[in-house]
């Protein structure tokens, strides 16, 4: 047999092997895949634990693959939305300035974060476009850039951007985008500032 048949064959079998595998049901028993969870962070500092519970949302969001029939993702976003907490003041706009520094900070909830001794980053480049002079950004979720230009500036929208980013399970169920809000991750300040990066005509997101 010459190499190029060999190869060919090679790879065939290999294909055909590959085929029966992802044909064979995979079970793992009740309990192991949390087992198997809490065995693989021995040292996580007490308040890291809960994390590793869902709650039930994330329950709803894990047994549909994400992808919820429209009565679970109405149920979601009700039960989401009731736990917005809005700015005393009614102002939903921050400093843009210090939203740009909480996104680029990824400080916090890690490992190394605890005992925290500065204010949680809201990480937000690691999965966004928002400032075009910015190289380095993630691409999970959408482009930013001209977030608020695009939106004419409106004063729904901005109110509808500070409920994203404090539960972005309450505009869409399953959302990728971490609860920033509704997990105390981010302060409502915080959260202002964020919005003020995205919706003020004076932010870099907005500049041509």
């Amino acid at each position: 047999m010459t190499m190029r048949p060999f190869v060919i064959a090679a790879a065939a079998a290999l294909l055909a092997s590959t085929a029966v595998f992802a044909q064979q049901k995979q079970t793992v028993p009740a309990g192991k895949a949390d087992a198997v969870i809490k065995a693989a962070f021995p040292t996580a500092p007490e308040q890291f634990l809960p994390r590793l519970t869902q709650d039930d949302t994330m329950k709803q969001c894990s047994a549909s693959h994400n992808n919820p029939t429209k009565t679970v993702a109405d149920e979601i976003q009700k039960r989401e939305k009731a736990t917005i907490e809005y700015p005393a003041d009614g102002q939903f706009l921050g400093d843009w300035k210090k939203g740009e520094a909480l996104a680029q900070s990824g400080y916090g909830l890690r490992f190394t974060d605890y005992p925290a001794n500065r204010p949680n980053g809201g990480n937000c480049y690691a999965c966004h476009q928002i400032s075009k002079k910015e190289v380095s950004y993630g691409t999970l979720g959408p482009s930013l850039y001209q977030y608020g230009k695009l939106r004419n500036f409106a004063e729904a929208d901005v109110k509808a951007t500070y409920e994203k980013i404090y539960n972005s399970h309450s505009a869409l169920p399953c959302s990728n985008m971490p609860r920033f809000g509704a997990n105390k991750v981010l302060t409502i300040d915080q959260i202002k500032d964020a919005v003020a990066l995205l919706m003020s005509p004076d932010s870099p997101v907005n500049k041509d």
